[in-house]
């Protein structure tokens, strides 16, 4: 089964807008994982809009499943990945002031940076894994940088499955029977939702892992988080 790991983003934007503690980031976490989440992440941007740096380790002491810190690898976010040490971390090409992840790394152009990076990190036992478009230039870069997994980015998949479902996976087929064959492990994430996800996971082999945050808590207005993660959970097997 592909394990489903829960970025919890939208609960700490809502917290961050009325200041205190509430909704409680750790209980969320703590109840997401008591609801059947094999995993937590988190992506702290610059601005600290949602997740803040003082987030990341008290949730590193209570996550008991797969803690996931992703984020553009600046000097504060790598001092923090190095001192929290996640059970992975997910390198992803964000400027500082975007408002989403929406696109993947160009292994090429930064194939020193990123070979900088990724050896740093697993120097400290921790997973890797790199954001990207479904392209075959690019896994193969991927793979040469020397990280563990990719987690392709599946916005443009979720746009074009409403009227073409085939022609938005095959690209995302494609990438990850070519990442299998070069060792990478595959995760995937960005706009998977209750309408694409089953199919996507039915058509991508060796998919190890998804995030999904935005959807989850859009769901959870209407069905409750611990119904929602379940349902998740049925469309991965």
């Amino acid at each position: 089964m592909t394990r489903l790991s829960v970025n919890i983003n939208k609960v700490a934007l809502l917290r961050n807008s009325r200041g205190g503690n509430i909704p409680d980031l750790s209980k969320f976490a703590e109840d997401c994982e008591a609801f059947g989440a094999q995993g937590i992440t988190v992506h702290p941007r610059p601005d600290e809009r949602h997740i803040r740096y003082s987030d990341v380790p008290v949730l590193k002491k209570i996550v008991r499943t797969e803690f996931n810190i992703e984020g553009y690898p600046s000097k504060k976010f790598m001092d923090m990945v190095l001192d929290i040490r996640p059970d992975q971390c997910t390198l992803v090409p964000d400027p500082p002031g975007v408002l989403t992840s929406s696109e993947g790394w160009d292994t090429l152009t930064h194939k020193d940076f990123l070979i900088e990076i990724i050896s740093a990190l697993k120097d400290q036992g921790i997973r890797t894994s790199l954001f990207l478009n479904p392209d075959a230039r690019q896994v193969e870069g991927a793979a040469h940088v020397g990280t563990d997994r990719i987690e392709l980015y599946t916005g443009g998949y979720a746009q074009v499955y409403p009227s073409a479902p085939q022609q938005a996976v095959e690209p995302h087929r494609k990438a990850a029977r070519l990442a299998g064959q070069m060792g990478l492990g595959v995760n995937a994430g960005h706009d998977l939702n209750l309408e694409n996800l089953k199919y996507y996971r039915d058509h991508i082999p060796n998919l190890l892992e998804v995030s999904i945050g935005h959807a989850i808590i859009r769901d959870a207005l209407y069905f409750g988080i611990s119904n929602v993660i379940m349902m998740y959970k049925r469309l991965l097997q």
